[in-house]
């Protein structure tokens, strides 16, 4: 029934600004094409869907989120539900995945090659965000996933670019090289990446490599909100914890206090979307620098955090119920008069 999707995935550690990267590629599709994008995320509350405006089918985007760890998991059952949903409904002329930063981009092109997509997708070129000043710290050049990224890659971009001090891009083509990769690399600022790079055919259309051995812990697995009016999930693999919010739209938050409050946690990676008594506003931080970002609507708050300490941020759920007013029909209107007055 489909021929052939164009198919790229968008890859990097976290923080790398995937998601400003293909934000940057949606802004820019050819006005006459349908995208699909399907996203995964780490952390169990999915927070990129409305970073990057949800479904815009007005605008030829459609979305997908599959939160919790990597999607490639349980036999990639949960990246395939996903994914046949996006091919049905949006009939897309190109597909954007983008795993985890904590993801397995080697599992994510093995699911894509099963016999059932080969009529369906045509595989594209696979580019993987890095930031080259991590590579002199052994948490990123230690870590598998980190590794893997970079091997998997049909080209590489070498990200926030701007924010370098020497010979950081040399050292990333050296780096590569001992990887066994010559992938090329590309310096690149704000996500621009150049929408042509998509079109190569990937590298790795025959993955040959034996199956990963892992797994991730779900403590949670329905978005229903309890009578509270907020819900709490978290998630756990290779180091790295996560904890995430999602409140009621009855929940409005103080922005004075949010701000500093999110400024001060202290998290290898946040991103929230909060409904404040000043505006709706987007939070994404990395590396220490949070940007804020006004959005026109979302359907609720949520806020994820993740790091390698999850007792930094053991107090957090506290602080944001203390600076949030919770506002709903019962505390709006008075209360019904006593039976017989």
């Amino acid at each position: 029934m489909y021929s052939q999707i164009p198919t790229n995935i968008i890859t990097g550690f976290l923080g790398v600004g995937k998601t400003t990267a293909i934000q940057y590629l949606l802004n820019h599709k050819p006005v006459d094409e349908r995208w699909a994008v399907l996203v995964n995320e780490f952390g169990e509350v999915g927070i990129d869907a409305s970073l990057m405006g949800n479904e815009q089918q007005a605008t030829g985007v459609f979305m997908r989120e599959v939160p919790g760890g990597c999607m490639c998991c349980a036999a990639g059952i949960p990246m395939q539900v996903a994914l046949s949903q996006l091919i049905r409904q949006a009939k897309p002329d190109r597909i954007l995945i983008e795993p985890t930063g904590l993801g397995h981009p080697l599992e994510v092109i093995r699911v894509l090659q099963q016999p059932h997509y080969q009529d369906v997708l045509d595989l594209r070129s696979t580019i993987t965000l890095v930031d080259a000043r991590k590579l002199s710290d052994s948490r990123y050049t230690e870590n598998d996933t980190f590794n893997q990224q970079l091997q998997v890659a049909d080209r590489v971009v070498a990200h926030k670019a701007d924010l370098y001090n020497g010979n950081e891009t040399e050292q990333l083509i050296h780096y590569l090289q001992a990887l066994g990769s010559d992938a090329p690399v590309i310096n690149a600022i704000d996500g621009q990446l150049d929408p042509g790079w998509l079109e190569a055919v990937s590298q790795h259309n025959n993955v040959t490599q034996p199956e990963a051995s892992h797994q991730h812990d779900h403590f949670q697995a329905n978005d229903e909100i309890p009578e509270c009016g907020y819900l709490r999930k978290d998630n756990q693999s290779e180091g790295y914890y996560s904890s995430g919010w999602i409140f009621s739209p009855e929940f409005e938050f103080d922005y004075s206090e949010l701000e500093p409050l999110l400024m001060g946690i202290d998290a290898e990676r946040l991103k929230a979307v909060f409904i404040t008594n000043e505006g709706i506003f987007a939070f994404n931080m990395a590396d220490s620098v949070l940007k804020v970002q006004a959005l026109d609507e979302v359907m609720d708050s949520r806020i994820e955090v993740i790091g390698n300490e999850p007792s930094n941020w053991s107090g957090l759920e506290q602080q944001l119920l203390q600076i949030a007013a919770r506002y709903s029909y019962f505390t709006r209107t008075e209360p019904p008069a006593p039976a017989g007055s």
